[in-house]
């Protein structure tokens, strides 16, 4: 083999070691598996609207939510004063109407959703984007455990 073939060979294999390790890093960040000892996996294909999570939000755990936050960080700026990226700034999204940041291009369903984010129009949407706002540009098919959903809106309410 010669150098430039050589060359070609290590960068195909650091790129699948990249690849690879950029899978394993985003299942540890992900917690949003809903697991039932019977049948391993939850069926919430059936469910029509997220559980309220207004019970569990006094005692979020704010350290889970800041982990949540890391997946969000993939798409979302999350600090003060950043750019949107590819989906928009979060910083301070609790109590802004939905469709608001100026930066951002948002869909006609969320340009035109009513009121404002809040815990239960934050809790109905990360439970199910797509269900939610149908032309949302959200790739993300949602967080189903309820703790991990009140725990992202306590994180996201403490920054303002």
């Amino acid at each position: 083999m010669t150098t430039e073939n050589n060359k070609i060979v290590a960068a195909f294999l650091v790129a699948s070691i990249v690849a690879m390790l950029a899978g394993v890093i985003s299942r540890a960040l992900i917690v949003t598996e809903n697991r039932t000892e019977e049948t391993g996996w939850e069926d919430i294909s059936t469910a029509t609207n997220a559980e309220p999570i207004m019970d569990l939000m006094p005692k979020a755990d704010l350290v889970r939510g800041e982990k949540i936050s890391r997946l969000c960080g993939i798409c979302h700026t999350l600090n003060k004063n950043e750019h949107s990226r590819i989906s928009p700034n979060l910083f301070g999204i609790v109590g802004k109407k939905p469709g608001s940041n100026a930066d951002f291009v948002y869909s006609n369903g969320m340009k035109n959703k009513d009121g404002t984010w809040n815990t239960d129009t934050l809790n109905e949407f990360l439970w199910n984007p797509k269900k939610s706002i149908p032309d949302t540009k959200m790739t993300h098919t949602g967080l189903k455990k309820p703790e991990d959903r009140a725990a992202i809106i306590k994180w996201l309410e403490t920054h303002k």
